[in-house]
């Protein structure tokens, strides 16, 4: 190969933490590496810990998405090859899989095609636990549990650092960058350990006693990579008391395109269908582990909702619907049409966005007509008023005359309402079979909604309780069987 190609072939690897994965992978194994959207978020989030603009970085991705292979492996690699004396200390709950990570980085190093291009980054040791490059940098590899004694992560701070940057130029051909090293940690905590609140705590206390304390400078990153499995794991502990310092990309195996519907991840590893059977097995492993989203086994406000084939027939049923619009930029509108009963309310239709008013009234219009609404109840706070009028309008010139728009302030206390009624709605509300693959956004803003904080947002639970707070009063009514439709 000419020195031509061998500069080529070197710009192209430390060029970003996605190319230089890209070629370690292929020659490797000899095999294309498949990127997905996610490895283009993490590594972007990586080169920007290369570059300073990152001190504090947390993924979260389920397992068996390649975190490990572009967070520990590649960008320790990566980082060698960018500046042969940085240090890094990794660190796993387990000290075979730190040590499997680090023979593996290890011998990334020492191979032929890894020294053609980078010869700076030479090391002759093959100790797993702690190697060191010859020209000073390295790592050390050990369990969140064990000993992390005479190594520290990145280059200390020094007078001298303006003169050894100048010295180091020919190291950093890729950018201008001080980056030295990093501490990662890769999974913390095993994920049978998790819901242990000793073990649980053990780990978080040894990030502040132990691990914290390892970086040889303030600019030193640390980065955790992990699946959630605990509102309290190690991730949900820093995010509570320094909700600034650190930057998140969350990866979850299911999100929604911009009309609402699902979409994987990576469905080279999980299609829907995929995801969903692992759901129905264990829903608690899967909003913690595959969508980042880790929920207490106690503390949802609403219990499982029943749902229905068909609607039951009743003489003074009402065809409705509750519409709560979208108040500022992060709100949803969530309008919900149902069926008014007197053994409660069948939703039959959901609208739940965040587009804006250009989609949503002549949606809003549409989904009406279609339900056949007879009494539609619009919060008129904010932009609601002409929400409701236009939605009006759109439905006369749909043909619509059958629906009446009727405009409120809503003026109760939001939080207090969803909550002290929250059983109510429970009751008394019936879904569709089938609704969190109709619906799944609001089906997620439903069940997911928790009775203390970590909420996003709580539009689709107050419009469901505005739903109930709407139902026709039937006091003292009795029925007798033509009031059913049994004759």
């Amino acid at each position: 190969m000419s020195i031509r190609d061998v500069d080529i072939e070197r710009t192209f690897a430390l060029s970003s933490t996605l190319n230089f994965t890209r070629y370690v992978f292929k020659n490797k194994t000899g095999n294309r590496f498949v990127v997905g959207d996610h490895h283009k978020a993490i590594c972007d989030a990586l080169d920007k810990v290369i570059k300073g603009e990152i001190t504090r970085l947390m993924i979260n991705i389920a397992p068996r998405y390649s975190k490990t292979e572009l967070a520990v492996k590649n960008f320790i690699a990566y980082g060698l090859a960018l500046n042969p004396r940085s240090k890094f200390i990794h660190l796993s709950y387990s000290d075979d899989l730190v040590l499997d990570s680090s023979k593996e980085i290890n011998g990334v190093v020492r191979s032929d095609y890894y020294q053609r291009l980078f010869p700076e980054a030479r090391t002759d040791s093959t100790n797993a636990k702690k190697w060191y490059t010859n020209a000073g940098g390295g790592m050390y590899a050990v369990s969140t549990a064990g000993q992390v004694t005479g190594f520290g992560a990145g280059q200390v701070d020094n007078p001298d650092a303006e003169k050894e940057e100048k010295d180091m130029e020919d190291f950093m051909p890729a950018w201008d960058t001080e980056f030295a090293g990093a501490i990662i940690i890769d999974d913390p905590i095993k994920p049978e350990d998790a819901l242990s609140d000793v073990i649980r705590e053990r780990v978080n206390n040894r990030f502040e006693t132990t691990i914290r304390n390892r970086v040889n400078s303030r600019k030193t990153p640390i980065i955790i990579v992990m699946q959630r499995l605990h509102e309290h794991d190690l991730c949900g502990y820093l995010q509570e008391i320094e909700p600034d310092e650190w930057t998140v990309v969350s990866l979850p195996c299911i999100s929604y395109d911009e009309n609402g519907n699902e979409k994987p991840l990576w469905e080279f590893k999980h299609a829907l269908e995929e995801l969903h059977k692992i759901e129905a097995a264990n829903s608690f492993v899967f909003e913690t582990q595959y969508m980042q989203n880790p929920t207490p086994l106690e503390g949802l406000l609403y219990r499982e909702f029943r749902t229905y084939e068909t609607i039951p027939f009743y003489k003074d049923s009402e065809r409705k619907n509750y519409t709560d619009t979208a108040d500022t930029g992060n709100d949803y509108l969530c309008s919900i049409c149902y069926v008014d009963t007197p053994v409660g309310n069948y939703v039959t239709d959901v609208l739940y966005t965040k587009k804006p008013m250009e989609f949503t009234e002549p949606a809003t219009a549409e989904m009406l007509t279609i339900n056949q609404t007879e009494w539609a109840d619009v919060e008129s706070n904010g932009s609601g008023r002409s929400f409701a009028r236009n939605v009006e309008k759109e439905c006369r010139e749909m043909g619509n005359t059958g629906t009446f728009i009727n405009w409120f302030a809503q003026t109760d206390n939001k939080r207090v309402r969803i909550f002290t009624k929250s059983a109510d709605v429970n009751n008394m509300t019936f879904f569709p079979e089938g609704w969190e693959h109709k619906w799944p956004e609001f089906y997620q803003a439903i069940t997911k909604f928790r009775k203390e904080g970590g909420n996003a947002n709580d539009d689709a639970p107050d419009a469901l309780t505005g739903c109930y707070e709407k139902r026709k009063v039937r006091v003292g009514k009795v029925f007798n069987k033509s009031d059913l439709g049994i004759f």
